[in-house]
This record gives C-alpha cells, structure tokens and sequence, in this order.
C-alpha cells in the first residue's frame, strides 16, 4: 500500500538532485564569467599602469645628473651676460671714438687721442694718468681737453708710454681764464670754501666792479702761454666782494666731470 508513493517520492528526489546538478553546473560557469567579466578591466588595467610605470622609471633621469646638468646651464648663462655686458661697453666705446673722430675734423688745434688708464689713489681728484708719453711726442704743460672739447688740465710729468695730467683745480694748474659776456680776466683757483667738492673752482683776481651773473661762460683767456683761447673751462654759480671790497671772487662750477673722464684730447704745440 505505502510502496507505490515511496517510489514515487524517490524518483521525484532523484529528479530534482539531477536537475540540481545540471543547474548548479550551468549557475557557476555563468557566475565565473560574470565574476571574471567584472574583474577584467581591473587586471587590464594593472597591466597597463605597470608598463608605464616601467616605462617612466626607464626615462627618469638621476638627480646627480640633473643638478649637474644644471650647473653647467648656471654657468653657460653666467658667461652670457658677461659677454653681453662687455658686448655692450665696446658698443658705446665705439660710440664714444666716433665722436672724438668727429670732432678732431672740426677742432681748431692738432690734438693726439689718449685714454684714461690711472688715478692717483692719494690725490684722485687732482690727478690722472694717460697712456700716452713722450714716444707719442707728448711734453710737459701741454693742454688736456676732454672729448667734448672741455678744459681737463695739463701734462705734467711724462713717461715713454705714459703721462700725469694735473687736472683743473689743484693747486699745480693755475689756468688764466676770461668771462665771455663781461670779458673780465682772473685766475682759477681751487676753492677754499668746500675744498672736497672737485667739481667746484674759485675765479680770483676779478676787478672790484665785475658785472657778473649766475651761469656766465667761463673760457681760458690764452694768457700765460699754456692754454689756448677759448676751452670750455665752466659756469659761474655766485660771486662776491672779498679783501674789504677790493676785488671780486667767483665760483665756478666745472664743465667736465672729472669722474666719468674716459678719452681725452692732448693739445699738440
């Protein structure tokens, strides 16, 4: 009587252990794609950031070779603004020699060129040193102009190759000199009043009823024999009565600069 349904109820297991199986087979290859088709683009991916990673490390360059290469770049700029800074100083040489030809065209007198090469570190604003001597002819109390034509001073000793110029304002280089507008005469001096200003020079000896004006022309008189008429000497800034009104004594304000004399002209006799 019982036998019929536990037959029954065997074969309905065995039905269902069967389709189990065959359903977990196909359940797991299914969750094996899905699973791998999720993880792939990640392995993919590792892949491909460990090539490049390989890549890179294969083009990093050492730091030892960096910062040498950097130094070498440090000193090749260096070198460079050298070279232009000197590229430059010869430009406006150049410029300034051009001028000095120009000018020896037009001057009045035979000059000879020299250059500044010197200063006497115990009386540098009295005096420098030219590269010029007597092979060049150059002779004691010849007048020195700059290259604008401005009164500098006189030769004083000479060398072969070399010679001293005392400049306008020491005591040395006493320069006969003529006010052009009130044509008065006198002597220039250095000053008393602020003697550590170079650019500054006293005019003596001027007569008691000087006309005299701030900014009147200061010009070499051509007395005295060393100077020639007419060399740019300065301005006058002030004046006044000295020796209880006796005569007059003015200030006169250099028209070179003696600091920034670089090419000067020698006055050939």
């Amino acid at each position: 009587m019982f036998k019929r349904p536990l037959y029954i109820f065997c074969a309905l297991a065995l039905l269902l252990v069967v389709v189990f199986l065959i359903l977990q087979s196909t359940w797991g290859t299914r969750m094996k794609l899905t699973v791998g088709s999720l993880f792939l683009p990640l392995f993919g991916l590792s892949s491909t950031v460990e090539t490049g990673l390989s890549k890179a490390a294969d083009k990093v360059t050492p730091r030892d070779v960096l910062l040498k290469e950097l130094e070498e770049l440090r000193v090749a700029n260096q070198k460079l603004r050298v070279l232009g800074q000197q590229a430059q100083e010869v430009f406006l040489e150049n410029q300034r020699l051009r001028g000095m030809l120009d000018r020896q065209a037009q001057a009045p007198w035979r000059v000879k060129a020299a250059r500044v090469v010197g200063r006497d570190p115990a009386n540098w604003w009295r005096m420098i040193h030219i590269d010029v001597g007597a092979r060049d002819g150059v002779t004691n109390n010849q007048p020195v102009i700059t290259a604008e034509g401005y009164l500098v001073g006189r030769i004083g000793e000479v060398g072969h190759a070399r010679a001293q110029v005392v400049l306008v304002g020491d005591p040395n280089c006493a320069v006969s000199v003529l006010v052009q507008e009130s044509r008065e005469h006198g002597v220039i001096a250095p000053a008393t009043i602020n003697p550590l200003d170079a650019s500054i020079v006293e005019l003596g000896y001027l007569s008691r009823n000087s006309i005299l004006k701030p900014d009147q022309t200061v010009v070499t008189s051509g007395m005295g024999g060393i100077f020639p008429p007419g060399i740019p000497v300065g301005r006058i800034i002030d004046f006044q009565n000295i020796g209880h009104g006796l005569y007059t004594q003015a200030r006169v304000k250099l028209a070179m600069t003696i600091s920034k004399v670089e090419e000067v002209w020698v006055i050939q006799p």
